[in-house]
């Protein structure tokens, strides 16, 4: 029982590493990447559908981005969602067939800010892993009586090292991503 609350908790706090590095992806550094798109959620025909069912997306230059719509029509749609994108800060043109994307160069203010941006995101990430341990610490002790305050302990101090873990591995892609940014 412990364990199958304790592999439920794994998966759940894993889940919760994985969204951070998806997270921290969507931040730009001063390279141009496919993923900064990752999220971006296009009006198509009034339903909203993520840019990468509508387009292929190329890096050809280090800041260019080139995304081509399968559907020709989507065009427009695609530009403005782009243009309408926070923290991108990039004006994308579109010349009847591509959307054709350059990013700025990031001045030393806009790094500091966007490492703000990744931090926030990174505590967010470390509280959806706390909130797992309250929940799964809360399910251990409704366990207490059928399993005993012994077993209870050990999968607590289990839970607590899972935690652990999981908040250490979060820093550590947020620390990756701090010197991405802040390589110039």
């Amino acid at each position: 029982m412990i364990a199958d609350v304790l592999s439920e908790a794994t998966s759940r706090m894993e889940r919760a590493v994985e969204s951070a590095k998806e997270d921290f992806a969507t931040v730009r550094t001063g390279r141009a990447n496919p993923q900064l798109f990752q999220k971006l959620i296009v009006d198509y025909y009034g339903s909203p559908t993520p840019l990468q069912q509508l387009a292929a997306l190329a890096n050809p230059e280090a800041r260019t981005l080139l995304v081509t719509p399968y559907d020709k029509s989507a065009l427009g749609a695609i530009e403005q969602a782009i243009r309408d994108m926070p923290n991108l800060g990039a004006n994308p043109t579109n010349d009847g067939t591509i959307v054709r994307v350059t990013m700025p160069e990031l001045t030393e203010e806009r790094r500091k800010e966007y490492v703000k941006l990744v931090r926030a995101k990174a505590e967010d990430a470390r509280v959806r892993v706390r909130g797992v341990r309250r929940q799964v610490k809360d399910d251990l002790t409704a366990l207490k009586d059928e399993v005993g305050e012994d077993d209870v302990a050990r999968g607590e101090k289990d839970l607590d090292a899972l935690t652990k873990k999981h908040v250490d591995l979060i820093d550590e892609a947020l620390a990756r991503k701090e010197a991405e940014l802040l390589e110039v």
